[in-house]
């Protein structure tokens, strides 16, 4: 027979658990709406510096931004999961632009 708290708590997490969105889903929203922002300024730089160092600078930004998508992509996938917002996950997920990915979360 299973003692009365553990079968509450076994509730509460099973319940907890349902509450919480899509964590693949998530992921891939939040990795393409970091990959949007964080192009749309790189690209800019990248096309404002001399043609010569243009290579090297893309290089180096990719470098930047797979450094920082590793940093922040648990947080942003836990925050989705808590949010458990579908709507604002698929908007996310559907954006080809950073304007179109900034206005998923308005």
């Amino acid at each position: 027979m299973m003692r009365p708290a553990l079968a509450l708590t076994l509730l509460a997490l099973t319940l907890l658990g349902a509450c919480k969105g899509d964590a693949q889903k998530c992921d891939t929203g939040c990795r393409n709406f970091a990959t949007l922002r964080y192009w749309k300024a790189a690209d800019a730089e990248v096309a404002a510096a001399p043609p010569t160092q243009r290579d090297a600078l893309r290089k180096q930004k990719l470098g930047e931004f797979d450094q920082k998508l590793e940093r922040g992509i648990d947080m942003c996938v836990s925050q989705c999961q808590s949010a458990n917002n579908d709507t604002d996950i698929e908007c996310m997920i559907a954006a080809k632009t950073e304007d179109q990915v900034t206005a998923c979360l308005k």
